[in-house]
């Protein structure tokens, strides 16, 4: 994507930050991009899965590990459009042994932007897969987010988990109800996710109500400071670096995909001005 905005009364108003407006060559730059076939870092140079080892590497510049899947850096093809809809498809022969087709859907209507997206094991081995989305938010000095969560994943400064288990969520990061976001530095995994959050931008009188289907029960939050124009906001299926954190990838959220079945999820972001409207997008019938 390249901008997600409100229109209204002739005024655009950017919900995401809009890409630059020359172009770019980098998905790193857009308003968003899909994460598969796994989100975020993956460490120790691959992962054992089902007694065999499978080798991964960095995609990133001046990053040490293999990050987001691969494929935000594909090409995708059009393969159906109307006026409000458009539906995307790619294949991928890896990155590592992974082998998959994917089908990436944007809709529009009335305020409300859905995505929906299926990855399919295209390979002759199981693995474990997930899936995410990846926006970047505008960020302004007074941004509250609500998104109620269990616990925190702490990080280290490679950006991976700390110990064996999540964390109780610090005062800062206690997005249970609304709350200015952090003025440090974050970059963290909450789990136990309602699938329900909310962002407000007071001094515009702008809202965002953001709702996910399982598997994406996990979110992360990213932004580099209070200073930042941007925030990221990450509803994903696994914590981050599941394959290595104890117990295995599974128990994490990472899913395990024989060849030939698939993995789907939905996420909408219903935008309103006014703060005082919380209402939810309507997710019946999606699975």
């Amino acid at each position: 994507m390249t901008r997600f905005d409100w229109i209204a009364n002739g005024v655009c108003e950017p919900l995401f930050r809009p890409s630059p407006a020359n172009g770019t060559k980098s998905a790193l730059d857009l308003a968003a991009f899909v994460l598969l076939p796994w989100s975020n870092r993956v460490s120790d140079g691959g992962f054992d899965f089902e007694g065999k080892h499978h080798r991964l590497y960095p995609n990133i510049d001046g990053e040490p590990y293999p990050s987001h899947g691969n494929a935000f850096e594909l090409d995708w093809h059009v393969a159906e459009v109307t006026p409000t809809t458009v539906s995307l498809v790619t294949q991928s022969s890896g990155p590592g042994p992974y082998r998959y087709a994917a089908t990436l859907g944007y809709g529009v209507d009335r305020g409300v932007l859905t995505v929906s997206m299926v990855v399919e094991n295209r390979g002759d081995i199981a693995l474990p897969f997930g899936l995410g989305f990846h926006p970047w938010l505008v960020r302004e000095p007074d941004t509250q987010l609500q998104a109620p969560a269990s616990s925190v994943w702490l990080e280290d400064i490679r950006h991976l988990p700390v110990g064996d288990q999540p964390v109780q969520i610090p005062p800062d990061w206690n997005f249970s109800s609304s709350h200015i976001l952090p003025s440090g530095f974050i970059n963290n995994a909450f789990i136990g996710w309602d699938c329900k959050a909310h962002i407000d931008w007071p001094m515009r009188d702008l809202s965002l109500a953001i709702a996910t289907t399982e598997p994406m029960s996990t979110y992360i939050v990213y932004s580099p400071s209070a200073s930042a124009d941007f925030f990221c906001f990450e509803p994903v299926s696994h914590a981050v670096d599941a394959f290595h954190l104890p117990g295995g990838s599974a128990r994490h959220g990472m899913v395990r995909l024989a060849p030939g079945e698939n993995l789907s999820g939905n996420i909408r972001f219903a935008a309103r001005h006014g703060r005082k409207s919380r209402t939810q997008p309507n997710l019946v019938g999606d699975s």
